[in-house]
């Protein structure tokens, strides 16, 4: 009888599963293969380099430019040192960028309208003939000498004066131009030069010289009256006239 109780529990301890040993690692499903994913994988590594390789190489291509560094009135003319300078930029077909090479030709045109600084320059912004900024004519006069400063250039603000019978005029020191106009009222109080001749176009027999301002609309008709009998002298004055 115990025989028979110490053989069954002896068999019903060999029916137990069998325990894998300390260490033993179990078996690992095999992994299922996607060649598909892999290929795509390096194809998107391919084309990523190559981007950046194409980037580089376009930011190699540089091109020296026109820079406004100060505003430029609309009318007015860029002047190299004054107004622009030269910058390098990223060479794009699609903007119409005025080349530095060309800064010479440019200095013959005007601004279309306001420019302000800091801006890169393209060549719709330039023309042979400029377009005038609101509430602004322009008034074209002829100077003799005494009647304007000896040294005005373009982009100068001045104000006008009527020069009456009876008064005299004369170069101021600094050579910037004085008269007794009798009359303590400007024609105009601020206009901004536009253009000037050059001295040597100036007539060599009066010394004449001719301007052309920008001044208010409102203030046209006196200042042209005075223009029209040579009876205006120009002296500069500081702020800005547009």
């Amino acid at each position: 009888m115990k025989i028979q109780e110490r053989m069954g529990a002896g068999s019903g301890r060999s029916a137990a599963p069998a325990q894998p040993a300390v260490g033993e690692r179990l078996p690992a499903p095999p992994r299922e293969r996607k060649p598909a994913l892999a290929a795509l994988a390096v194809l998107l590594i391919l084309v990523g380099a190559l981007g950046a390789t194409v980037l580089v190489l376009r930011a190699g291509d540089r091109i020296e430019v026109v820079k406004v560094t100060k505003e430029i009135p609309a009318g007015e003319a860029p002047v190299e040192g004054e107004n622009i300078t030269s910058v390098m930029v990223a060479e794009d077909e699609s903007i119409n960028y005025v080349p530095w090479a060309k800064v010479d030709a440019l200095s013959r045109l005007k601004a279309k309208n306001t420019i302000p600084g800091g801006t890169v320059a393209v060549g719709e912004m330039f023309g042979a003939k400029a377009g005038l900024p609101a509430g602004k004519a322009s008034v074209g006069l002829s100077l003799k000498e005494g009647q304007y400063p000896s040294d005005l250039k373009t982009g100068d603000t001045v104000a006008a004066y009527p020069v009456l019978s009876g008064t005299s005029t004369g170069k101021g020191s600094g050579g910037s131009g004085s008269t007794s106009s009798g009359s303590g009222s400007p024609l105009v109080a601020a206009a901004k030069v536009s253009t000037i001749t050059d001295k040597s176009d100036a007539t060599v027999s009066t010394g004449n010289q001719s301007i052309t301002l920008l001044v208010p609309q409102e203030e046209v008709a006196a200042l042209a009256s005075a223009a029209s009998e040579g009876k205006v002298v120009v002296v500069r004055v500081t702020g800005n006239g547009n």
